[in-house]
């Protein structure tokens, strides 16, 4: 064997290798490393914006309306523009080309058909009234499983399909807030503020009992008494998208993981599991929306189990690879071992004060293979399915040749135009997301008609 063919670990010179390591590396060595990926992180989103330095929703044309938004013939859509010329006409870049619209006036065009239409057809997605948002919490403490892209893409399909959504990053990574353009200056413009101003008002309630009692208050810091005067409305902002609003996230955000344990100590009886759903309760941000998206940590802290919590459903993305089933296996030991301790340490108190006990509950807890490669990962699928039964969803989440090029290009694949692909690239790629929203669309349309009968039930 000659020196060209031996692996490339042998013969290293000692030599050579100290040369080529260099100096060694300090504290300060970090913030220019984190300085440099800021530039590049910036130089990447800028190519996802307009002449102004903002986001900008791209346009849809009528062959993708009436393909996936707007379920008609190309024909009737047509005939319906030039027989109501008071709707959207939308614009042509070339003289007799194809015409585009903007979602707002797609939403628009739509509500004309659910008003005009056929009746056989929905138009508009289902929506009982008088029932609160549904939220839905995608989460799995193994890094790498496509959880954020899956929630991001969700929330398009949601809101492609008319629904209004408002999107809430609990991982201070920020990588949800970057994909809708989201800018965060501190941990203020996240959700740190509700879950203090939780907990600060349930101090103020412990602290009414200890004056009763004859015992001294616990003072409420600057942080707490700042909290109080916040609404969840004041830190929600609009994105690029004219139906989808964030909470957006940033580093500070991960302080809470520390806070939260002491103010805990401080007031036992404070419920921290119950504080953003209290919250959005509170503040009618479930009246205001019809889906609730949380993209949690990859990590089951004090924000995960808030988003947990709080979820009606719970979707966990895992690749179809014996590690990922494994970390997911472990995932839900540890969501029965922390929910189930959080209902034991709680009921023991309920029971002996003849209260109703606590016991957490979703509508639907189900598991969804992401980045499926069916010509290697096939049979493993089939062993995760065996082995789950209907917990797992039953397609798979292809990854295609749009999905890596969308995410070059800074973009969600319903962000991307279809033009910059081939209509079989494009329509490939675009069914494994819409395949996988209709698996969630499912769930949520059950969930919301068995609320809406047991609501009756109640009221007849």
């Amino acid at each position: 064997m000659g020196s060209d063919d031996l692996p490339p670990y042998f013969n290293i010179s000692p030599d050579r290798a100290a040369q080529a390591l260099g100096g060694g590396t300090d504290t300060r060595a970090f913030a220019a490393i984190a300085e440099a990926c800021r530039q590049g992180r910036a130089d990447l989103a800028g190519r996802g914006l307009d002449e102004t330095g903002a986001r900008r929703l791209r346009l849809f044309s009528t062959w993708e309306i009436t393909k996936y938004l707007i379920p008609v013939a190309v024909q009737h859509f047509r005939r319906v523009l030039r027989q109501n010329p008071d709707l959207p006409q939308g614009r042509a870049e070339t003289t007799g080309g194809a015409r585009w619209f903007s979602l707002d006036e797609v939403l628009r065009l739509r509500a004309h058909f659910a008003a005009e239409g056929s009746r056989a057809k929905d138009y508009l997605p289902y929506r009982p009234k008088g029932l609160p948002a549904k939220i839905v919490a995608v989460a799995n403490f193994k890094g790498g499983v496509g959880k954020t892209s899956t929630c991001a893409h969700l929330a398009m399909s949601a809101a492609l399909d008319g629904y209004k959504v408002l999107v809430i990053d609990l991982d201070s990574q920020g990588s949800m807030t970057s994909i809708f353009g989201g800018k965060v200056a501190d941990e203020w413009g996240t959700v740190f503020p509700l879950l203090a101003r939780h907990y600060a008002s349930a101090l103020r309630a412990d602290n009414h009992r200890r004056v009763e009692r004859g015992d001294a208050p616990v003072a409420l810091d600057d942080t707490l008494a700042e909290a109080l005067k916040i609404r969840t409305q004041d830190i929600i902002r609009p994105t690029h998208w004219p139906t989808i609003d964030l909470i957006g996230a940033q580093l500070n955000l991960y302080w809470a993981e520390f806070q939260i344990p002491v103010w805990r100590m401080q007031s036992r009886g404070w419920r921290l599991w119950d504080a953003l759903t209290d919250i959005l309760a509170e503040d009618g941000v479930l009246d205001a929306y019809d889906i609730v998206f949380l993209d949690t940590p990859p990590a089951l802290g004090y924000l995960s189990i808030n988003g947990l919590a709080a979820a009606d459903i719970l979707l966990v993305p895992l690749g179809a690879s014996f590690l990922e089933f494994d970390s997911t296996g472990r995932f839900f030991d540890m969501l029965h071992s922390t929910f189930q301790s959080i209902e034991e340490g709680e009921n023991v108190a309920a029971r002996a004060l003849g209260r109703p006990e606590l016991n957490f509950e979703w509508d639907a807890v189900r598991a969804v293979i992401t980045r499926y490669d069916a010509g290697q990962q096939a049979e493993m699928a089939g062993l995760i399915q065996a082995y789950l039964g209907r917990t797992l969803q039953p397609f798979r989440q292809d990854f295609t040749a749009l999905i890596g090029q969308a995410g070059e290009s800074v973009n969600g694949i319903y962000e991307a135009d279809y033009r910059d692909f081939n209509r079989e690239t494009y329509a490939r790629g675009r069914a494994t997301f819409d395949e996988t929203y209709a698996g969630l669309k499912e769930l949520l349309v059950g969930a919301w008609r068995r609320d809406e009968v047991a609501a009756a039930g109640v009221a007849a």
